[in-house]
């Protein structure tokens, strides 16, 4: 299988620096990667270094936490988008979800799910799967069905646990084809990329490209 257009080659780390930014790009447009996942900060200098690859850029939003006003992220949306960013990767509001407070997380997606649709570009919501019950997981994937949101991505690997296969299978059985699904968080080996494709992966998120693709 070609992995490579299935990986968003990840650095989110607080204390990235240019110089691993700048590798991260340039590594992913040596191996032909779907995209490189940076914090916003970093958007212009990986505009620079991708500008006519076939690497698309992906930015977070509201990251790691999710927590801010909505209008905050819609802000950091408009300015990413404005910088160049291809995809955004947002956190919905986890308390709200635990809180059952389902419109206000269907209005926080879809006021950013609305930008995206209307620049033509794509849009993960990062449900954080490791603090979510099995109800809490099903509930917010048929939220975002009712968006325009492109993806379902599980972790942003900044919290208790990351992509599970059994995650995979659960959140492919709810969106079926109406959604795709990112799996991101703890992927460092081939073989485990491919056991979350083979459950229903669309993309995965990872800062072990290398080992991924050359085991």
């Amino acid at each position: 299988m070609n992995l490579e257009k299935y990986i968003d080659y990840t650095i989110l780390k607080s204390d990235a620096s240019e110089s691993q930014i700048t590798t991260l790009c340039h590594e992913a447009v040596k191996w032909n990667l779907k995209a490189v996942c940076v914090n916003p900060c970093h958007i212009e200098k990986c505009k620079e270094i991708l500008e006519g690859s076939e690497t698309d850029l992906c930015t977070v939003i509201g990251f790691p936490l999710g927590a801010t006003f909505p209008e905050v992220k819609l802000m950091e949306a408009e300015r990413a988008l404005a910088l160049g960013a291809d995809e955004l990767d947002m956190v919905i509001n986890i308390g709200a979800l635990k809180d059952k407070k389902d419109d206000l997380v269907f209005k926080d997606i879809n006021q950013i799910a609305n930008l995206t649709k209307r620049k033509s570009k794509i849009l993960k919501v990062i449900i954080e799967t490791s603090v979510l019950t099995e109800e809490e997981k099903e509930r917010v994937c048929k939220i975002i069905m009712k968006t325009d949101a492109d993806f379902v991505k599980t972790s942003t690997g900044f919290s208790t646990g990351g992509a599970t296969v059994e995650d995979i299978k659960l959140i492919k059985s709810i969106v079926g084809d109406s959604k795709k699904i990112k799996a991101s968080g703890g992927i460092k080996t081939r073989e485990f990329a491919l056991e979350l494709i083979e459950a229903g992966a669309d993309r995965i998120g990872a800062s072990s490209a290398k080992e991924i693709i050359f085991p």
